[in-house]
């Protein structure tokens, strides 16, 4: 009984076939265009997200302030909790 593997090949995914290859180059011709297209748009609403993200920078940032004081804090300190 002899088997031939040299025939058998598994097929390469979606990724690997020429429609997602159509479609990756269809995605980046519509992004060149919308970029080009909207640029002025994009960049008129820069210093507006600039100010968003203050909120959130405060929010992420300040985590670590409030809570419980004694999880840092060890026995035998000498100045002892604050």
């Amino acid at each position: 009984m002899k088997h031939d593997h040299g025939m058998h090949e598994t097929p390469g995914g979606f990724w690997r076939s020429r429609y997602a290859i159509g479609l990756l180059v269809i995605g980046a011709v519509a992004g060149y265009f919308l970029l080009t297209e909207h640029t002025a748009h994009v960049l008129g609403a820069l210093p507006y997200l600039l100010f968003l993200a203050c909120p959130l920078m405060h929010l992420f940032m300040h985590r670590g302030h409030g809570g419980n004081d004694k999880h840092g804090t060890d026995k035998e300190s000498p100045h002892g909790p604050r």
